[in-house]
């Protein structure tokens, strides 16, 4: 899907069977789709392997993938059809030639975050992010909650120089996330089931609680990469 939003290019794909190619920049109006373009893939399933124009990465459940500006073609395949990968992708524009990387998950940074007292304890790990792995302006990772912990992002905050994006997954199937956005003073909601995504604004606030256990794949550009800068928005000025 592509969205206005910074013009960021959200994806998923679980193949199974044949492998899936793409690549051409028709779109985007471009060569093809990295003649100016980075991307971020996440592998959310069972094992599979991803070819970036021949270059093969065996990318292992939480590991994440670093496509570089320039690549011609990407093929996706999993290991096993009866445990399929299932792959996450965020593409943003980018002015920069920067190497192909495969981050482990034993690779990215984690950084504990909240209180089991206030039930958002959870924790987070940068993959796509000058600490760990440099890219031009996408910066990707995925946030786990403690066990007994329903909130993210908490307290809320604004990115007035940045989007970003969430994907919720590892929700049982009877399970929903309340995912909360809009102005600090006129809020709204959606409720989210496994796989589902939600593009925030730089205007919006971001933040939800679940039903029961659940993760989430983060991804954003805009004008920097500085993971702190943001504006909180106190709780109690909510409306």
């Amino acid at each position: 899907a592509y969205t206005h939003v910074d013009r960021m290019i959200v994806g998923g794909a679980c193949p199974i069977g044949e492998p899936l190619s793409f690549g051409d920049g028709a779109d985007v109006g471009t060569p093809h789709l990295f003649t100016a373009r980075e991307m971020g893939i996440a592998n959310l399933g069972g094992a599979g392997t991803v070819s970036v124009d021949g270059q093969r990465f065996a990318l292992a459940n939480r590991d994440v993938l670093y496509v570089g500006r320039g690549a011609k073609q990407v093929t996706l395949e999993s290991d096993s059809a009866a445990q399929p990968a299932w792959f996450y992708m965020n593409s943003v524009p980018a002015g920069a030639d920067i190497k192909h990387r495969l981050i482990a998950k034993s690779e990215a940074k984690p950084l504990e975050l909240g209180e089991e007292r206030r039930a958002n304890k959870r924790t987070l790990r940068m993959y796509i992010h000058p600490e760990v792995a440099p890219s031009c302006l996408l910066l990707m990772g995925i946030t786990d909650l403690a066990p007994g912990s329903v909130w993210n992002t908490m307290p809320p905050h604004l990115h007035e120089r940045r989007m970003e994006a969430y994907l919720y997954f590892d929700l049982a199937a009877e399970d929903r996330v309340i995912h909360l956005m809009g102005r600090p003073d006129n809020t709204r909601h959606l409720i989210v089931a496994n796989g589902d995504c939600v593009i925030s604004p730089a205007w919006s606030i971001h933040m939800g609680s679940g039903t029961g256990p659940y993760a989430f794949v983060w991804g954003m550009t805009g004008e920097n990469q500085a993971y702190n800068d943001v504006s909180p928005v106190p709780v109690e000025t909510l409306r």
